[in-house]
Order: C-alpha cells, then sequence, then structure tokens
C-alpha cells in the first residue's frame, strides 16, 4: 500500500477482483506432512487423547481445589 501511494480500501479490492478473476495466479508449492514413526503400538488410544487430557485437567484442578481448602 504505501509503496503504490493507495489506500488500504482500494488495495483490498483489488486483490479481491485479482482473486476473482484468476489474474497472476501463482501456482502454490504442495504441501507434504512430515510424519514420524513411533515404535510399537501403544496402549493409549489416540483417537481419545482429548478425553485423557480433560480428565487429566480435571484431575489437577480437584487437587489444587482440595489443597486451598
Amino acid at each position: 500500500m504505501r509503496e503504490r501511494g493507495v489506500s488500504f480500501k482500494a488495495a483490498l479490492n483489488e486483490a479481491a477482483r485479482k482473486g476473482l478473476t484468476g489474474e497472476k495466479r501463482t501456482r502454490a508449492r504442495r504441501f507434504v506432512q512430515t510424519t514420524f514413526h513411533l515404535g510399537q503400538a501403544q496402549d493409549l488410544r489416540w483417537d481419545k487423547a482429548l478425553a485423557i487430557a480433560e480428565t487429566m485437567e480435571d484431575e489437577e484442578l480437584t487437587r489444587k481445589l482440595a489443597l486451598n481448602k
């Protein structure tokens, strides 16, 4: 904006127009997720990790509350 001397609104509108009309489309680099082997199967079910984390947090809060009584 500063280099071209245009307002934010003008720059935003221009970018939106270019996006809608397909002007100057650059090909994005393909994203590749890096993975790591974690060893043998664990007893922990990863699909239940959030529930386990919530349980651990609840236990910690209960412990802290018990200490303050």
